[in-house]
């Protein structure tokens, strides 16, 4: 938890009062027994209602304050504990925002989305038990085991040989549920995957009529949880009877013991009364303290899932960049022998000894067979990903060395997967430009040939999108993402494979646009389509991570191979 301290000392007065006021809750409850002894043997065994009226005022006042004290300690550890956790679930996104598509692949979306809430939740609900438990339980249980040797030290000797037993039993049900706890959260883990892929893929699914698949894949990953679950809750469960078991055993002998004490009057009644609050006091005290225990043995397997996410040494970061006030005016790029694999211990390279050089304002297409590398050719510019040999210039300035900042906002990417967000169509077209007119969103949307149907929504540019942009066909998802890259002002602009569901007529009218709009800017599309790149200044042809031409269509329709396999089996289909 040290790592945690940093946002106790920003709230200390609540971490700070909340432990205050639950200390002196427990200072009443061990005092109420002994106050009601005295009004017991002295007031009642004498008759002497005066007395029996100013102790029970006393202990109506005592358990107003009590009443208060409880109150404003429990208030105070809640605030504590959220703040804890506002802070901590804070930090653990800002750090998953450094990470890399490398990170986020090692961890899983539906891991971290359990780290940042479920894990986090561990850590906020054993905090706020340890701060009303921590201090109050000690002091309950210390000053009821005082009260009784006070009032019986031969019975309070019962007490003191149960207290270890029951301890020993606790330590055992905690050892066991540990383990128990981390394999439950990896549980939880696999739900939230599970769960994540098939509501963001319903579509699929319900196209290919598999909703009895995912149903009954989803029952084997939820048995799953329910059985891992249980096997940890069942073992926390034995606290219960553990508990009560050790007190009615050592109730039995303090009656047993007191009762003969009481025959031979070296007892009285209202002794044995408060001797046997004492003792439940201190058994429930005793079970508090464990419970707080085995709750950190489950917060301790949480913040172990978090601090692998703090702890995570993010090796794509722009700390050591040379060159990192260099803002990007032209937007040349040049690869120098670069070679990339996704994972170091792979064998195969991705892309392998890559040499090219692209000139400012031209417009390169890029074609090649499924896998032969296009998108990881052209996310290694903005350094989504790092070339494990060689370097990846823009502007004659190894990427390395500029700062993510000045790279990444003179790049404009649009990739695969067209991504929106809840929210009006103006909101997610400033995505680009957060301060962009009214005027500048409408001119973008007009060049990616957005406007038209954007316009004919009731609502226009104020349109509400559902999460992820549901109420948009495929073809009208793609323009709005490249109105939005527009909207940065780009030097460099890469289109992966980002006109694949308009048709010919718009897809046409879309690079004609960008001829026109865009004379200066570097554009790089991928397509599937050769019919959509072929006017371009020069298209790169990618097969199996190498470079198999780089020229204009005229020569490499007589030149490459591969290029020819590709444009005629697209013709052959067309005709």
């Amino acid at each position: 938890m040290k790592k945690y301290i940093k946002y106790a000392k920003k709230y200390w007065y609540s971490f700070l009062l909340g432990p205050l006021f639950m200390v002196l809750e427990a200072c009443g409850e061990f005092i109420l027994p002994y106050i009601n002894a005295n009004l017991i043997n002295i007031g009642a065994a004498n008759n002497d209602m005066d007395y029996v009226i100013r102790q029970g005022i006393f202990m109506a006042f005592i358990a107003f304050l009590m009443l208060i004290t409880g109150v404003l300690g429990a208030n105070f550890s809640v605030r504590a504990s959220t703040r804890l956790a506002a802070g901590i679930r804070k930090e653990v996104f800002q750090k998953i925002q450094t990470f890399s598509f490398t990170d986020i692949d090692e961890f899983s979306t539906g891991s971290l989305i359990t780290r940042i809430t479920n894990d986090i939740t561990q850590v906020q609900n054993f905090a706020q038990t340890l701060l009303r438990g921590m201090f109050r339980s000690p002091v309950m249980l210390i000053g009821a085991l005082i009260m009784s040797f006070v009032l019986n030290p031969s019975l309070a000797w019962a007490i003191l040989i149960i207290v270890p037993i029951l301890a020993i039993a606790i330590a055992l049900i905690i050892k066991t549920a540990s383990p128990r706890y981390t394999k439950m959260q990896q549980a939880i883990d696999e739900l939230n995957n599970d769960v994540g892929e098939t509501i963001t893929n319903i579509k699929v699914i319900k196209s290919f009529v598999r909703e009895e698949y995912e149903i009954k894949g989803f029952g084997l990953v939820n048995d799953d949880l329910v059985n891992k679950s249980t096997s940890a809750l069942k073992v926390m469960l034995l606290m219960q009877p553990v508990s009560a078991l050790a007190v009615n055993i050592t109730t039995l002998a303090v009656v047993w013991i007191s009762g003969r004490q009481i025959m031979v009057s070296d007892m009285e009644l209202g002794t044995l009364t408060a001797f046997i609050t004492y003792l439940s006091q201190i058994l429930t005290a005793l079970t508090f303290l464990a419970n707080i225990v085995l709750q950190g043995t489950r917060a301790a397997a949480s913040d172990k899932r978090i601090s692998e996410v703090l702890d995570n040494v993010v090796e794509l970061t722009d700390e050591n960049g040379a060159h990192k006030d260099v803002q990007i005016t032209k937007g040349d790029i040049e690869f120098r022998n670069v070679s990339f694999k996704y994972f170091k211990n792979n064998k195969d390279y991705v892309l392998s000894d890559i040499n090219l050089r692209i000139k400012a304002g031209e417009l390169i297409g890029i074609v090649g067979s499924t896998g032969s590398g296009k998108s990881t050719l052209v996310s290694l510019i903005p350094r989504l990903y790092d070339a494990n040999e060689g370097e990846v210039l823009v502007d004659g300035y190894n990427v390395k060395d500029l700062s993510f900042g000045n790279l990444r906002d003179s790049i404009a990417m649009v990739l695969q997967k067209n991504t929106l967000f809840a929210g009006t169509i103006a909101e997610n077209l400033r995505w680009g430009n957060e301060n962009a007119s009214d005027e500048e969103v409408k001119h973008a949307a007009t060049v990616a040939q957005a406007d038209a149907f954007v316009t004919g929504f009731p609502d226009g540019y104020e349109t509400e999108l559902g999460q992820g942009g549901v109420n948009l066909s495929g073809g009208q998802k793609q323009r709005l993402c490249i109105a939005r890259a527009l909207l940065k002002s780009p030097r460099i602009i890469i289109l992966d494979d980002s006109t694949s569901a308009v048709d010919n007529a718009t897809d046409a009218s879309i690079r004609k646009a960008f001829r026109e709009e865009l004379p200066g800017v570097t554009k790089l599309i991928i397509a599937q389509r050769i019919s959509s790149i072929m006017d371009a200044d020069r298209i790169l042809v990618l097969d199996e991570g190498r470079v198999a031409g780089f020229d204009t269509h005229d020569v490499l329709i007589k030149t490459c191979e591969e290029y020819q396999e590709i444009y005629y089996s697209q013709k052959d289909k067309e005709d």
